[in-house]
């Protein structure tokens, strides 16, 4: 019995040491990026190999930054570059380390990236059409002028 009351007493000390960071515990190490268009049907790309037709959504790590890449047929190629900067929910969570996380809880969420977020989030285009395609034109062959046939040198008379 004695046993189980201090497994009982350090479980929750062991359990801290495994949490680590207090941004990590409550905004986890992943964050959901919605992705729009307009007009919407856009097939998307991102440089992390996500794909999807618009409007969807994708799960991307806290600290990757990452491009989006919308095509459709008519329109232009367009891409949105999307990058982390530091969230002001995820400051006070790594400030909460001081009082329960300490330095490894620090350490852990600065490594996972909590603290931060992507911006832009949603990620909005609106896609430009494609220039129109030029005119179609007659190709005419042109020929060139006929040429005239130059003069018969003149011949002297013959003397007599």
């Amino acid at each position: 019995m004695k046993i189980l009351a201090f497994a009982g007493r350090a479980l929750p000390l062991a359990g801290l040491l495994f949490v680590g960071g207090c941004a990590t515990v409550t905004r986890g190490t992943t964050n959901q990026i919605q992705i729009e268009s307009e007009p919407t049907g856009a097939s998307v790309t991102t440089s992390l190999n996500h794909t999807c037709t618009s409007p969807c959504t994708v799960t991307v790590n806290r600290k990757d930054e990452f491009s989006v890449v919308f095509r459709k047929d008519g329109y232009k190629e367009q891409t949105i570059f999307v990058k982390t900067i530091l969230a002001t929910e995820g400051m006070a969570g790594f400030a909460g380390n001081v009082i329960l996380g300490g330095v490894i809880g620090m350490g852990v969420d600065a490594a996972t990236g909590s603290t931060l977020k992507h911006v832009p989030n949603p990620v909005m285009v609106t896609l430009e059409r494609d220039a129109p395609p030029a005119p179609a034109t007659r190709n005419r062959k042109r020929t060139p002028p006929k040429a005239t046939p130059a003069p018969k040198p003149v011949e002297p008379a013959p003397e007599s």
